[in-house]
């Protein structure tokens, strides 16, 4: 039976390994685990910090991490879903629809309204979880799709 919960300080080693298993899945470069144990004992104490932990049996199957950051076009803050993984045996068996329930209810505690989140065009499975879960890429109202872009801060 699988359990979700908030993650703590206390699951940094944890939540550390599942990020560099979610990234080297993908071969997508990512630092050590050891860089990313530091990264998460620092980050996740923050109050606008969010992660969730899905464990089978003990052992680690799924997390989510999540950030809150203010917004102007409402009172709450903007979360972003910054990852959601689920090791590859055990997808679609409903762990990520509980890891994302936990953090919408999270995020939702902290006064968040809405929540971003990004996908790569060719992830086709990922774009569908989220639209079953009512994300859209087009708003109400509009006839075209909102991008997300990523640039270096170096210009």
């Amino acid at each position: 039976m699988t359990q979700v919960r908030r993650a703590t300080t206390d699951d940094a080693a944890v939540l550390a390994r599942l990020l560099w298993d979610f990234n080297t899945e993908f071969e997508t470069e990512v630092d050590d685990v050891e860089v990313l144990e530091v990264r998460f004992a620092r980050l996740l104490p923050l109050e606008e910090i969010v992660a969730v932990l899905a464990e089978d049996s003990g052992t680690a199957v799924g997390f989510a991490f999540l950030s809150l950051r203010p917004a102007i076009w409402f009172d709450g803050p903007v979360s972003q879903l910054e990852e959601l993984y689920v090791v590859p045996a055990l997808r679609s068996h409903g762990i990520g629809t509980q890891i994302l329930e936990l953090s919408r209810s999270l995020v939702r505690d902290h006064g968040s309204p809405e929540m971003h989140i990004g996908v790569d065009e060719v992830d086709v499975d990922t774009r569908r979880f989220y639209e079953r879960h009512g994300y859209v890429n087009i708003e109400a109202g509009v006839d075209y799709r909102m991008l997300y872009y990523v640039g270096s801060t170096d210009g």
